[in-house]
């Protein structure tokens, strides 16, 4: 093309990037690959090729892992372990800041081999990719450098296995190496089987840093090598991918004791109002539904218009798209480029088929005759139930309807089971800020999308997953407290056949929605003293009970609207009328237990609703440092509605400790109460009536742990359960909450020192963290 004609047609003229050096690495490592496994790359075997998405071209042969690589590679990271944790944050910082060089060195030969490897444009590789891993080694490294003065009370937990997917390789990879072992811990890695290449290529890097051996292994092959991590002894389990496959691990893992992170799918509202600035609001849109053609879990690929622009926004829209160009990704001037692999590149066009209803536009562009490629596609005049608005595709195709109202928007935008992101456009900051918390998302961009940095945590809610990645709250990922729990053996309830003190008998009820209610089951057991003396009768509560606390909790959500102000006065009411009544429940606690600790139980009680009340208005967020002209507010929220089994040892501190945190939080709770020692919640719950707690925030069922383990765990409407039950029931409750991914956190049989104030500890599990990045200027 000549200067004449570029001037005269204003088209792009080709502006190829060579993958001259990219194709000479393979060559020289002879165009096959072993795994990386303590420092040394082994022997090919037999395994699949890895291709060239936009051609079909075999770019190098990989080995699929075995059990024994695997094993292998696990032993080789336990090994490791120690001394590199031992090395010290500085010593670790070193290493860190050494990768992150030599991946800004060999910047460019990154870059191609992705976008060889992967098929998104090469201009995506270098500019966004490669550029943000080489961030988070660095950002990590100055964490490491830190963790001993600033997370004193936090250890390395030991080996992690990490599970990545395809989308983004490189920068996945990252997400989840630099933190583990900037924190101590060691990793084995498998990279998605279409795109294994550049995880090789960083293993060379390793190499290059003189990285301890041991610390970073990668093994190659299909998704049967990440089930044999996933069973492998390791202590951690981080995977990025899809729900479904999310689930099974969820259930795989489930009483193993290995911590888990999962960020999953997502079907992210893309939400533009009236006020918009269009042509920015479009150009964003291009950016969050066709960047790396739609292969983005937090994709925008649910575009929520107002209606009284809907039509413009469309037909401008529409032209944009006709101007996209699709083609060759090596190619600097492609916005689109190929799909990864023909499976699914044909999924994206079976799901597409199968709809009937709305109207469909695809770009009028030139496309390519061969290879992965999928034109972008806008479909509109969906309804929030048709498939396509609820179901992730994974490709280049945007879904549309419209909305009335900023309240429909919300209702519209969280009408999903996913809760990865979200994206606001609009010129009334005070909307923007007033939608923010509305929206059922880990991530909510404003008028912007698809803004990333190590500083700002990333992941989601509900079926997105759970855990961060990036920032201080990605370290919890990847660290414990340094306090040992000790193991738990089952409490049991004293037994006896005495006649009830004075001769009155008392039979506690539930307490439900703030009232008392008879169990739905009509059952009632007997508590008795260690001596076999009567002290009352409590229900026995049953999967309709806990329907019905759920379904309290749930009506009671204007509690997360209130001020923290307002939940730490509620706080110390309760506390000051314990503390009225300390004598009553001490001498409960020592008549139901038998020990004389009852004085120094209530008193500890009482300290922790000091604390809680003390944190209600203070445990707040941050104002995260990252490269935009704006800012990344890391808002700190109420989990939801939490199921707690509790504590059997400590029935009032136990059920105190758990309690308190949770709602200073704004969470609402379900308790259930000490298995063999129940009277000292059913005696609290007088406390509560008393101390202006809006009904339903606080639900205590009595009962069996075992029986209403699952009910609570399985809920959909329950965001997270924790277990501190002596009864078995840990497993249980990990495999039943993968139904909604729901979090958890269960003791595995081991019993923390409740005599010890953990409010903090507490605190971080009864909030999420959402990320809201706020752009600023003309």
């Amino acid at each position: 093309m000549t200067i004449k004609e570029i001037f005269t047609t204003m088209e792009y003229g080709p502006a190829p990037e060579s993958a001259a050096e990219a194709l000479a690495w393979l060559v020289d490592q002879g165009s096959r690959f072993g795994h990386f496994i303590n420092g040394e790359f082994t022997a090919p075997g037999a395994g699949f090729d890895s291709k060239n998405p936009a051609t079909g071209e075999v770019l190098a042969s990989l080995t699929q892992a075995s059990q024994a690589d695997v094993d292998a590679a696990v032993q080789a990271a336990r090994k490791a372990q120690g001394k590199w944790a031992a090395l010290g944050g500085p010593g670790r910082a070193t290493y860190l800041y050494a990768i992150a060089r030599l991946l800004q060195k060999h910047a460019r030969l990154f870059a191609v081999l992705e976008t060889l490897d992967n098929g998104k444009p090469i201009r995506e590789s270098r500019d966004i990719d490669i550029p943000l891993a080489q961030r988070h080694f660095y950002y990590h490294a100055g964490m490491a450098q830190l963790m001993e003065a600033e997370l004193p009370e936090a250890e390395p937990l030991g080996v992690c296995g990490q599970i990545i997917p395809w989308n983004f390789p490189l920068l996945m990879l990252a997400w989840k190496i630099a933190p583990a072992i900037a924190m101590g811990n060691t990793v084995v890695l498998k990279p998605a089987e279409y795109t294994s290449l550049t995880a090789l290529l960083f293993a060379d890097i390793c190499r290059q840093a003189g990285l301890p051996k041991g610390v970073v292994n990668i093994v190659t092959g299909d998704g049967a090598v990440g089930e044999m991590i996933t069973a492998a002894d390791v202590d951690k389990i981080a995977f990025t991918g899809s729900t479904s496959v999310g689930r099974r691990i969820r259930e795989a893992t489930a009483g193993s004791g290995k911590a888990l992170t999962l960020e999953l799918g997502g079907k992210s509202p893309y939400i533009v109002f009236d006020d918009a600035d269009i042509d920015s609001a479009i150009e964003g849109l291009v950016d969050a539904i066709w960047f790396n053609q739609g292969q983005v879990c937090c994709a925008g690929s649910r575009l929520l218009v107002q209606e009284g622009v809907a039509d413009r926004f469309h037909a401008k829209l529409k032209a944009r798209m006709d101007k996209l160009r699709v083609g060759n990704p090596l190619d600097k001037c492609i916005d689109v480029g190929a799909v990864v692999d023909p499976v699914q590149l044909n999924t994206i066009g079976e799901m597409v088929a199968a709809n009937r209803v709305g109207t469909m536009h695809q770009a009028q562009v030139e496309m390519p005759t061969e290879g992965c490629f999928f034109p972008p596609t806008l479909i509109e005049g969906l309804t929030p139930a048709d498939p396509l608005m609820q179901e992730e595709i994974f490709g280049p195709v945007l879904v549309s309807c419209t909305f009335r109202t900023p309240a429909e928007a919300v209702e519209l935008a969280n009408n999903t089971r996913y809760g990865l992101a979200a994206t606001l456009w609009t010129e009334n900051v005070n909307l923007a800020l007033d939608m923010a918390p509305k929206l059922a998302a880990g991530v909510v961009w404003v008028n912007g999308t698809n803004m990333f940095d190590a500083a700002a945590g990333f992941g989601g809610v509900r079926e997105s997953g759970f855990g961060r990645e990036g920032g201080w709250e990605g370290l919890a990922a990847y660290t414990r407290p340094k306090t040992k729990a000790k193991p738990l053996a089952k409490v049991e309830a004293f037994g006896g056949d005495g006649a009830p003190a004075g001769g009155l008998d008392r039979t506690a009820k539930l307490y439900i929605g703030g009232k008392q209610a008879r169990p739905d089951s009509g059952y009632s057991r007997g508590i008795h003293g260690k001596s076999g003396a009567l002290l009352g009768h409590v229900g026995l509560a049953n999967r309709k009970d806990v329907r019905n606390a759920v379904e309290a909790a749930a009506g009671a959500k204007s509690w997360s609207k209130t001020t923290g102000h307002l939940r730490a006065q509620i706080l110390y009411y309760i506390a000051e009328n314990l503390s009225a009544r300390a004598d009553e429940f001490s001498a409960r606690i020592e008549a139901m237990t038998g020990r004389k600790s009852g004085k120094a139980e209530v008193e500890a009680a009482i300290q922790r609703l000091f604390s809680a009340a003390a944190w209600a208005d203070k445990y707040d967020g941050q104002v995260h440092g990252v490269p935009i002209r704006g800012v990344a507010l890391a808002m700190k929220e109420p989990v939801g509605v939490i199921g707690v089994l509790c504590a059997d040892e400590s029935p009032l501190l136990g059920l105190v400790s758990a309690m308190a945190p949770a709602i200073a939080m704004g969470n609402r709770v379900v308790l259930a109460a000490s298995e063999p020692f129940p009277l000292a919640a059913t005696d609290f719950y007088q406390v509560l009536e008393t101390s202006d707690v809006p009904a339903g925030v606080v639900n205590i069922l009595t009962g069996s742990h075992a029986e209403l383990a699952k009910p609570l765990a399985s809920h959909l409407n329950v965001d997270a359960v924790w277990s501190f039950s002596s009864s078995d029931v840990s497993a249980e409750i990990e495999a039943a909450s993968a139904g909604n991914l729901k979090r958890t956190w269960v003791n595995n049989g081991t019993a923390p020192d409740w005599t010890q104030d953990q409010t903090k500890r507490f605190l971080q599990e009864a909030t999420e963290v959402k990320n809201i990045w706020v752009p600023y200027g003309e």
